[in-house]
């Protein structure tokens, strides 16, 4: 196992690096101010304009259609070329996504058939429509098997009844990949479709907004009154969805891990620049014990999980399919690591690591999200010790 970046993947971590000192880091000022500004309200944390923006700007730079089949117009380079520039990008409090979002990509890739392809396969590729997964419900967030949004057969259609919530992306989507029960008897073992369905089919309703905890996490409410879908807009094969979903929360759970090393390496600099040129009581706070002790931890801590991630990355371009366990071993260190680096940061900048004029702050609030999202930790470990208490451990 190689992980050892190619000279093209350094290239484009270069000139990723470059965007992100350029078009990112002079528009945080403006994204702290806003996040302060709209919190509790509905609106984006990045403008639209300011998106469309940065979007052309990545696109003329060829920062696009990074996974993204040859065929469908992408590049094709692979999930560790993905993982290295989510990591640059993430570097900076901007969240800006480079479309097409991976996860959704993956899901749509495995399961469009037909006319699909043509309707959303491919627009999608090309950033001319966007997408949400409308999963999480009221008693349903890491325990799929409650869900209880339900489609039935009725009349040669599917009838679509139910309830999601805590679902981001959907205002600015254009369809959506909704998971409902089509066998209750069955549900995660063959009772379970995803459909494609456009957010403007009569029925669908988004009722209520979620502000979460960080302006980024903004999150809705949708609420599904009869909608008539036709078997043209089943994704996949009906009650198949399982799988193919557990491999796209898979490709997120390692772009949550890639998020957390770009915030931790901001983190870590902040650290090194303020130790080396803040003193208390006649002494640099670089020649402090505790403070050595918190870089020396948090450097560690954030070299392993890159490991681990490009581990991943690395059974993905392979072809694996089964990643399940590498995938919540990712995401829970990734998310836990992130979560220490930016409580010692804060630590470290006392008042200023406090301030809503440093990134520390809002990295501190805005990551505390991913212990939660994709899979509570708790259920992580539990999938990691399940699976190896049925199949053991691999070969070393």
């Amino acid at each position: 196992m190689d992980f050892e970046l190619s000279d093209d993947n350094k290239m484009i971590r270069d000139v990723v690096q470059r965007y992100v000192q350029n078009e990112l880091l002079p528009l945080e000022p403006m994204i702290l101010r806003r996040e302060a500004e709209i919190a509790g309200t509905a609106q984006p944390l990045v403008p639209p304009e300011v998106e469309a923006d940065l979007q052309a700007k990545a696109k003329a730079l060829a920062l696009w259609g990074i996974d993204l089949p040859e065929e469908f117009g992408g590049q094709d380079l692979g999930a560790l070329t993905k993982l290295t520039v989510i990591e640059q990008l993430r570097y900076s409090v901007v969240p800006l996504t480079l479309a097409p979002d991976s996860p959704n990509l993956h899901f749509l890739k495995t399961c469009c058939k037909g006319e699909q392809i043509e309707r959303y396969l491919i627009p999608y590729g090309k950033g001319e429509k966007k997408s949400c997964l409308a999963l999480t419900e009221p008693g349903a967030g890491s325990d799929i098997g409650g869900m209880s949004t339900r489609a039935e057969r009725r009349n040669g259609k599917w009838i679509l009844n139910g309830e999601k919530i805590f679902i981001s992306h959907v205002m600015s989507a254009d369809f959506l990949i909704v998971i409902a029960v089509t066998d209750p008897d069955k549900r995660q073992r063959g009772g379970m479709t995803a459909f494609l369905v456009d957010k403007n089919t009569p029925g669908l309703t988004i009722p209520s907004s979620y502000p979460t905890i960080a302006g980024e996490y903004l999150t809705f409410g949708i609420h599904f009154d009869n909608v008539e879908l036709g078997d043209e807009q089943v994704l996949g094969e009906v009650g198949d969805a399982f799988i193919p979903l557990q491999n796209r929360l898979g490709i997120r759970r390692m772009e949550i891990a890639a998020k957390a090393l770009g915030a931790a390496r901001r983190c870590v600099d902040i650290m090194l620049d303020h130790a080396n040129n803040r003193s208390t009581f006649g002494q640099k706070l670089a020649d402090r014990q505790a403070v050595q002790w918190w870089i020396a931890d948090s450097h560690q801590e954030m070299e392993m999980c890159r490991l681990l991630a490009h581990r991943l990355a690395w059974r993905i371009d392979r072809g694996e399919k089964d990643v399940r366990r590498e995938a919540s071993m990712v995401k829970l260190q990734a998310s836990e690591m992130i979560g220490r680096v930016s409580d010692r940061a804060v630590q470290l900048l006392g008042g200023m690591g406090l301030s809503k004029e440093s990134p520390i702050e809002y990295i501190y609030r805005a990551y505390r999200v991913q212990r939660i999202v994709e899979g509570a930790s708790e259920i992580h470990r539990w999938t990691i010790a399940r699976d190896l208490l049925r199949n053991g451990q691999p070969a070393a």
